[in-house]
């Protein structure tokens, strides 16, 4: 059963969390924890696909929540793989009856003690990048109210780590824009000393560069650093 008394505090801290310098991997850790507290389930574990598409372990509430997604990975097999490929969440599966479905994964969970998992898509209209694993021994089944809350944690994990990565690709982008604008004033400052040195215009100074550049095979900025460099080291000549 769900605990409401649980979900409130843990919803209360998810928005304390959601913030741009917040840790990604400490909070799906406690996503985990929280995950395993408000539901009852023995073990939490949760894999999140990377850039290529390729899922890859995250957290985990405990050690069997940690060997049970791993397993999953390593034979390419299970609850989660099927979530993450569907997008659907997969609810109330009995372990002890699921050894047609997954072979080998069911097998392996029911030998660590475990009778019944629910796995839930991280999951933002028709993206997926993850799922959530609840694990139970004790065989547990959601209600149909019970599976839109633990869906519900799901979308919260969804959204802050796309949240992370809108940041991340945000700096980046930053990055390579303040380069840019680096890069053009230090074009800007050789192209002028250029042309003052060899009495030609800026323009034939700034294709001179160019000219380097392209014969050099190196970028423009490093040969207007050159120029600077050059131009810096005559002048202090005595």
């Amino acid at each position: 059963m769900i605990s409401t008394e649980r979900l409130s505090a843990l919803f209360v801290e998810v928005a304390d969390t959601l913030v741009d310098d917040f840790d990604l991997v400490d909070f799906l850790h406690n996503l985990t924890d929280h995950a395993a507290a408000v539901s009852g389930a023995d073990a939490v574990g949760l894999l999140l696909a990377d850039h290529h598409r390729v899922l890859r372990f995250m957290a985990a509430s405990n050690d069997t929540g940690e060997m049970l997604e791993l397993f999953q990975l390593q034979n390419s097999e299970g609850p989660c793989l099927d979530c993450f490929t569907t997008g659907d969440p997969v609810v109330n599966a009995e372990l002890v009856n699921a050894a047609e479905r997954w072979p080998r994964f069911a097998p392996a969970a029911t030998a660590a003690g475990l009778r019944s998992v629910h796995a839930f898509p991280l999951r933002l209209r028709e993206e997926t990048i993850g799922a959530l694993n609840l694990f139970s021994r004790t065989g547990s089944r959601f209600a149909s109210d019970e599976v839109g809350v633990v869906q519900a944690l799901a979308d919260v994990a969804t959204i802050a780590i796309l949240q992370e990565r809108s940041i991340l690709r945000a700096e980046v982008l930053t990055e390579q824009l303040q380069g840019a604008l680096n890069s053009r004033i230090v074009i800007e400052q050789a192209k002028g000393a250029l042309a003052q040195m060899e009495g030609s215009t800026p323009e034939e100074a700034f294709d001179l560069m160019r000219s380097r550049a392209r014969a050099t095979r190196r970028r423009l900025v490093e040969v207007a650093a050159d120029v600077l460099d050059s131009i810096g080291q005559q002048r202090d000549r005595p």
